[in-house]
């Protein structure tokens, strides 16, 4: 460790102009306060190479109870990395306070909203039988110990908006001229740490384009096994980044050439084919019509990108899907089913108008659409759908009348 390259506002291209007026709230707030912050990760990396950052992420000396008392709309949440959620609308600005790296076994955690010892009893017996996987860490730390416990030099990179520079300790500058994805320390030693880093250097260095320096591929070919030591729902979560990150097609092939997707789902990696590839190209395609992830890409529509042209969605509407350990919701599944099976009659150009009236009010008759625009290949029935829709709110609907219940007579009585 020692000083960093610091790149002043005159030699360095990022503009306060294309950040987030959310995220410079933040840091001028806590600024004001007299804590360090600075905008850091994908953010800097990506304003610096012309590209618009899905999020504005936040590093800072304040602890997270700090913030808390700093930002009236501002959650404190998780227990492996502690951070502070500051909240606009729906948008949120991630904060995460300076942390060191730490060795598996010796986390703790200094903030008082987390009493110290409290570790679960997996986190216990993990740490006891040699397991090196390190699921807390809170640790709190300077900037310069931020900065290498990170993953990978481009993801380094700080801007202080004290002084509107550039903080790079870890070669970041150097590297992301070169195009090329470096791991902070030795790669093997980051990957059994926190296995999901290997899946995240293929997406990341297919996403800009780079090349992965030759260390990490040797890594990810000695450790990919480890990767079945992370949490599914977790890489459950990073495979849906992939695919709405607009280069799935890509980082599908990637970590199938590299054998890692065998070891996330062997069932997708048996079943990689020419179908396969078109159905994630055509995602892509969409996705890259937009400057961040639409909510059309829902995950039921992520999710059949990969299973329907493999054949792996289950023709039995009770049968499970199955993608290795990764936790599929049978709602996901089903939703997904309901997707495709209305496919047919969207096709359908002669469907009466009272039938298209009722397919309007399915839950999943937007995402069909969806469906329809991305994988139909159908223009025609997408703009007399579009159309269709459009044209509903213009024609009067017969107001329905209730229907009065007719009272049963009671039976006359009789008298003899």
């Amino acid at each position: 460790m020692g000083n960093p390259v610091i790149v002043p506002r005159a030699e360095h291209s990022l503009s306060r102009r294309h950040i987030d007026p959310d995220a410079l709230k933040v840091l001028y707030r806590l600024h004001k306060f007299n804590h360090i912050a600075y905008l850091v990760g994908g953010s800097v990396r990506d304003l610096l190479i012309g590209r618009r950052p899905k999020d504005f992420d936040i590093g800072t000396s304040a602890h997270p109870n700090q913030v808390k008392r700093l930002f009236r709309n501002c959650w404190i949440i998780g227990r492996r990395f502690r951070l502070a959620h500051v909240k606009f609308g729906p948008k949120t600005i991630e904060v995460a306070t300076f942390r060191r790296l730490v060795t598996p076994g010796s986390e703790r955690d200094p903030d008082p909203a987390q009493p110290e010892g409290s570790a679960s009893e997996r986190e216990v017996r993990e740490r006891e039988s040699g397991n090196r996987v390190i699921h807390r860490d809170n640790t709190f730390g300077t900037p310069e110990e931020d900065a290498f416990r990170r993953d990978f030099t481009v993801n380094a990179l700080f801007y202080d908006i004290g002084t509107f520079s550039i903080l790079d300790y870890v070669g970041g500058l150097q590297d992301l001229e070169a195009r090329l994805i470096r791991c902070i320390g030795e790669p093997g030693e980051r990957f059994v740490e926190d296995p999901v880093r290997m899946l995240r250097a293929i997406a990341l260095a297919a996403r800009l384009d780079f090349k992965i320096e030759r260390p990490i591929v040797d890594a990810i070919a000695k450790h990919r096994a480890e990767i079945r030591q992370a949490a599914p729902p977790r890489m459950l979560e990073e495979l849906y980044k992939i695919l709405r990150s607009g280069s799935a097609e890509r980082t599908f092939r990637d970590l199938g050439e590299a054998r890692l997707l065998a070891q996330i789902s062997p069932e997708l990696h048996r079943r990689r084919s020419d179908a396969l590839w078109q159905s994630l190209r055509a995602l892509d395609a969409y996705r890259v019509r937009f400057d961040s992830a639409p909510a059309t890409l829902t995950n039921p529509i992520l999710l059949g990108s990969l299973v329907v042209p493999t054949g792996l969605l289950p023709g039995r509407q009770d049968a499970p899907l199955t993608l290795g350990a990764l936790p599929i919701a049978r709602g996901q599944v089903e939703s997904l089913r309901q997707i495709v099976n209305l496919q047919r009659r969207l096709f359908d150009p002669k469907l009466p108008e009272h039938a298209k009236r009722g397919l309007t009010l399915r839950s999943v008759f937007d995402e069909a659409l969806t469906w329809l625009e991305i994988h139909g290949g159908a223009p025609v029935a997408l703009v007399r759908w579009r159309d269709f829709v459009a044209h509903m709110g213009e024609r009067p609907v017969a107001a329905k009348t209730r229907r009065r219940r007719r009272r049963r007579r009671k039976p006359r009585s009789t008298t003899k």
